[in-house]
């Protein structure tokens, strides 16, 4: 560990020294001082006036590789660039958001590409909804955009037309400028010349002189010594981030248990690591803090990233013995007073879309019954992509309203500590709606729920609000349907979690809680949301709480255009349904009634209440 520790000191001053050194700099004159001065005349080796864009690649918010082909046929793109800390940036996407509707009926594709070095994907997404972008954003993460098109200031925009020629670069206009935002009116420098390229004549002004933030490419990664070994302390770091899932027998693809899984994937960890798509998580540094983070920290993300760049050392570890298989009889939640298991397997067809299965468990419940953990285990989990687990009274409908717990990829089981339970209702059964994916060969599943009932007293009923609505249409080829659902508190309350579900449209979610007398406040912002990661967001125990007469509200946007990858059909009003290809907005919030004091002694046998 020392040696990682090293590293991770050597780090720390590095990125300490090189803040210390801009800072200085901007304080004087030069190079680094002239980063916000107006731009300057394009250089010769920058794409020219008339000439074709090359094709360019770059990553979505869902960490896809796209291109501009991905939007079909348009008239003209507007591509912007932009750093999350440029404050002309920040000032000019508000005014691109009420511009871009009217040119995109009009045929014309917007899209903002950000540039910045260390720019988390995450964060980008998310300046876009509080932004309101509807169009698209992406990241430049290589580099390469920014080589094959030339921009050297944020924001700087180039419009191709349709036949992907440059036929403007320059400002959205002359109201934005460094020291502020001008009085007086301006030309509508962008606006021109779209209108130019829409009715098929050259651009009158087809340059523009741009007021913002000098591009950084990304750096060139000087060495900072040998990097970190396997042996000092990267073992730990991927046994404990990665291994969570990546393990014989979990959920993940591949293990990465040992130095011989982990150096075989080296160059996939850096990449995923770096550009922060693995671990998964998708909440906004806006929202928590969460028990159940996963994000690496910048230190330990350069840590890896050293490592898998650097050769994968071993260093002076011994060989390790090959993991054995993953013990199925083992729960997460220790043995169980209580497992229920499908009775017939799922057989699953080797290709094409599985439409949601509806599995009940065998099982009435005779009594109320309490239970303080739940897990459900597939037998064959890489075709699970999730399921839910909800009780629902004999002769009624499932309910996603009833919802108990779900299990996803990397998930964890639900486990509520003593002293806190879940009722399960007198009369109910159970049932299980899975959404099972195929994997090229045909397969089958059966699903086993385990249930561990409370030994300590039970004070505190596990309660949630299902924040929802079926009232959902959302237009054809719209990209950013805004759909909003609230419902109030009628308890003082103590935070535990929240959920997050939407079908293939769903584009980002924010939590908000809107407390009596007090300003609204972000509970969770999920700005790229992707139906293959479905995660729990979960407070420490005593971390948040909320008043009675408090309304939680989920306000949504789904992405019905063609660009959206997962999209089944654009063509296609979307309404509210239980099929993938249909819609839903749940948010999902649990909590416990803070002044609750049950006293309620259960069987252990059973999960029933001792009778006295």
């Amino acid at each position: 560990m020392l040696a990682v520790a090293h590293y991770f000191a050597s780090f720390v001053l590095l990125a300490a020294a090189g803040h210390a050194v801009a800072s200085t700099a901007s304080l004087g004159g030069g190079e680094d001082a002239a980063a916000l001065a107006p731009g300057r005349p394009v250089a010769s080796d920058v794409l020219a006036l008339g000439a074709v864009a090359p094709a360019i690649t770059f990553t979505d918010t869902r960490w896809l590789p796209r291109t501009l082909d991905d939007f079909g046929a348009k008239k003209a793109f507007v591509l912007v660039f932009t750093t999350l800390d440029c404050p002309v940036a920040q000032r000019v996407l508000p005014r691109l958001a009420e511009l871009e509707p009217a040119f995109r009926a009009r045929g014309v594709q917007f899209l903002a590409i950000d540039v910045g070095p260390d720019d988390e994907l995450v964060e980008v997404a998310a300046r876009a909804v509080d932004q309101g972008l509807a169009f698209p954003v992406a990241r430049d993460f290589d580099g390469s955009v920014v080589r094959a098109l030339g921009p050297t200031r944020t924001p700087e925009v180039l419009v191709l037309d349709e036949e992907r020629r440059l036929v403007y670069r320059g400002r959205v206009d002359a109201r934005e400028r460094l020291a502020g935002t001008a009085a007086a009116e301006v030309r509508a420098d962008l606006a021109e010349a779209l209108e130019d390229v829409l009715a098929g004549r050259a651009v009158r002004v087809a340059t523009t002189p741009v007021d913002g933030c000098r591009i950084t490419p990304p750096r060139a990664k000087a060495a900072k010594g040998p990097p970190p070994a396997w042996s000092d302390g990267v073992r730990e770091l991927v046994q404990e981030r990665c291994a969570v899932c990546h393990a014989r027998g979990k959920s993940a693809p591949f293990p990465l248990e040992t130095w011989e899984d982990a150096s075989a994937k080296a160059a996939m960890i850096a990449e995923v690591v770096e550009q922060g798509r693995m671990p998964p998580w998708f909440a906004s540094r806006a929202s928590g803090p969460f028990a159940t983070e996963r994000r690496l920290s910048a230190v330990e993300r350069a840590a890896l990233v050293a490592w898998a760049e650097g050769g994968a050392p071993r260093g002076d570890a011994p060989a390790e013995p090959e993991p054995a298989p993953a013990d199925g009889s083992a729960w997460r939640i220790g043995a169980p007073d209580l497992v229920l298991t499908v009775p017939a397997l799922t057989k699953l067809p080797a290709h094409g879309l599985v439409p949601y299965k509806y599995l009940i468990l065998p099982h009435v419940f005779a009594a109320d019954t309490w239970v303080e953990a739940v897990e459900i285990r597939p037998s064959n989990r890489r075709v699970v992509h999730h399921a839910n687990l909800a009780w629902y009274q004999l002769g009624g409908e499932f309910r996603t309203e009833n919802f108990i717990t779900g299990e996803v990829p990397g998930g964890d089981a639900m486990e509520l500590g003593p002293g806190t339970a879940f009722c399960i209702p007198k009369g109910s059964v159970l049932g299980l709606q899975v959404h099972y994916v195929t994997t090229g060969v045909e397969e089958a599943d059966r699903i086993s729920v385990a249930f561990r009932f409370p030994r300590a007293k039970v004070e505190k009923r596990l309660r949630h609000l299902a924040v929802s609505t079926s009232r959902l249409a959302i237009p054809p080829f719209e990209p950013a349907h805004r759909v909003q659902a609230e419902r109030a508190l009628d308890v003082d309350a103590d935070g535990v979690g929240m959920f997050v579900h939407m079908h293939y449209r769903g584009r980002d979610m924010r939590f908000e809680a809107l407390e009596p007398g007090k300003d609204t406040r972000t509970l969770l912002l999920v700005p790229n949301y992707h139906f293959d990661w479905q995660i729990a967001y979960a407070w420490s125990r005593g971390a948040v709480s909320f008043p009675k007469g408090t309304t939680i509200r989920c306000t949504a946007h789904y992405d019905n255009s063609a660009f959206n990858p997962f999209n089944p059909d654009p063509a296609r009003e979307v309404r509210f349904g239980e099929e993938t290809t249909d819609e839903m907005l749940f948010g999902f919030f649990f909590y416990t009634a803070r002044d609750e004091r049950l006293g309620l002694e259960i069987d252990p046998a059973t999960g029933a209440r001792r009778a006295h």
